[in-house]
Order: structure tokens, then sequence, then C-alpha cells
């Protein structure tokens, strides 16, 4: 008679219990696959475990992406990085580059001077790039030419050196023995002639001897405060003391100034007296501006 008994298969051990005897209703049958090894295909690793050896295999990580905040940030750093290394590269071109170097100067704003003194005073700068000429270093070369007061510069690319000069302004001759100075306010001598009718300015004689600086001085200020109108139509100027300055016009008439105080009120009430028609009948020999705000003419 055919068995009815039905075949069984080994069965690995259990996890836990005794070891059941064959035949017993409750067998399981169970099958394993061999693992492949980490480079077969279709293999995979399991996850690493906190505390596992590092000798075990490392199993699937989870890449996160990258915070868009700080993607950004490193971005913006990079790239001004890269435009402070343009901009210094493009600032160090224009500083020390030969392209830029001075090969002609222009020069503006002379009439006492030539421009070519000016030009022959600049020559050091002939060759040296533009960026790199300051108005310091202009003034310290145009310094044995007195007649210059200030100047200013300007770049003019690729290599014209722009200079505009403002010059001092003469304001009286001083008489020297047989010559004449030109001064300025300052008391600067600018130039000297031995024709002064041909100029128009005051003349400032000191006699015989040489005069005082304060009065000389007290004279020069007052002479600088007059508009070159009034300035032309004076003969001569003259001081007994700083307090008692005295102008002399060309017809004639006086102009009592008193101190050097209060010179640009004073220069605006005289240029307004010698604009007042003149009388036949009454003619003016004294004009007293030394109280501005009470003038007196006689």
């Amino acid at each position: 008679m055919p068995s009815t008994r039905r075949p069984g298969y080994p069965t690995g051990p259990r996890a836990t219990g005794p070891a059941r005897p064959a035949g017993s209703g409750d067998e399981v049958i169970s099958a394993s696959k061999a693992d492949p090894g980490p480079g077969a295909p279709g293999a995979s690793t399991p996850s690493a475990v906190p505390g596992a050896s590092s000798n075990e295999p490392r199993g699937n990580v989870l890449a996160f992406p990258e915070p868009r905040a700080k993607r950004r940030r490193r971005l913006v750093l990079g790239t001004l990085a890269a435009l402070l290394a343009l901009v210094a590269a493009i600032v160090a071109a224009a500083v020390y580059s030969p392209w830029l170097a001075v090969h002609s100067v222009t020069v503006e704003g002379t009439r006492m001077l030539k421009p070519d003194q000016v030009k022959a005073a600049l020559a050091p700068l002939q060759g040296k790039p533009l960026p790199q000429v300051s108005d310091e270093e202009v003034t310290r070369l145009l310094r044995p030419l007195v007649q210059v007061k200030a100047v200013s510069t300007q770049a003019r690319p690729p290599s014209t050196l722009q200079v505009r000069i403002t010059e001092r302004v003469p304001v009286a001759l001083v008489k020297q023995a047989a010559t004449y100075q030109l001064v300025d306010v300052d008391g600067v001598q600018l130039s000297t002639t031995k024709t002064p009718d041909k100029v128009k300015l005051p003349v400032i004689d000191g006699g015989r001897g040489t005069l005082p600086k304060d009065l000389f001085h007290a004279i020069t200020a007052v002479l600088g405060a007059l508009p070159p109108d009034v300035l032309a139509r004076l003969s001569d100027a003259s001081a007994k003391s700083a307090d008692a300055v005295e102008l002399k016009l060309i017809d004639g008439q006086t102009v009592v100034w008193g101190n050097a105080g209060e010179r640009e009120l004073k220069a605006r009430v005289l240029a307004a007296l010698l604009k007042v028609p003149a009388d036949p009948k009454n003619p003016v020999a004294v004009y007293d501006v030394s109280v501005p705000r009470h003038p007196v003419t006689r």
C-alpha cells in the first residue's frame, strides 16, 4: 500500500526552542538565497548602524542637497572675490601702464607767464603715468615761478596733462631807484619795469628809505580790495601810519582811506562815489571813506 507520508526537507536551525522531531505537523519549509557579495550586480549593502565596526560593510548613505541659502552665499562671495581681483588688476594697469604716460602738457590761465615757461618747469613729468601725477607735485615744480598763486591739473587720457594756472594779481608798482617792481597784495615781486606809464597801477613810493613792512602791507591790502576799474584810476598810494592810508587819483583827487578795516565796504562806497557825475560848480577834491557808512566829499 502506497505511503501517504509527505516528504520532508531539511531546515536550518531554528532561532529558539528545541529541535522538533520529524513528522510533526507544524514544520515549515524555508529557503534562502546565497549572499552574492559586495561586488555582485544588484547587491545591496545594509545601512550603517551607529557603533558598528568600521570593518563591516557600509550601508547606503542618503545624501541631502546643500541648503539654498548656503549655496547662494558661496556664489556671492566667489563673485565678489573675482570682481575685486579684476578691479585690482585694472587699477594696477592704469597706475603703472606706460600707455598712460605724460607726453604733452597744455597750459591755461597765464597772462604774465608764457605757456612755454610752465611746460619747461614741468619737464620732469614727461613719461610719468598720468594717475601718479598730483597737484602737489605740479605745485612743487612750479614754485620757482613766483607769478603762480595756485594750480590745478586734470588728466586727459591717454597722454595729456592739462594744467590750469591762477596767477597772482599785481596791485601796485613799488619804486626802487630807477626801476619799478610789480607786487601783489602779499608783497610778492612779480616782475620789474622801467616804463611805469605803460602800467595802469598806483605807485608806492617809500621815499629814500625802505617802506616799513606794516605800512607796505596796509597799502597793498587796501589796493587788493579795489575793483580793477577803480585801481586803474589811481596814480599812487601812501601811508603815514597803518591807520592813515591815502590814495591819489589820476585826476588829482585824494582818497582818505584810513585803516585797512572794512576794506570791501570802503571799496564799494568809493566805487559808487566815483560814478557820481562831476559838478563843475562844486568840484570834489577829497573822497573820505574812512568811515564807510558816513562818507564825505569836499
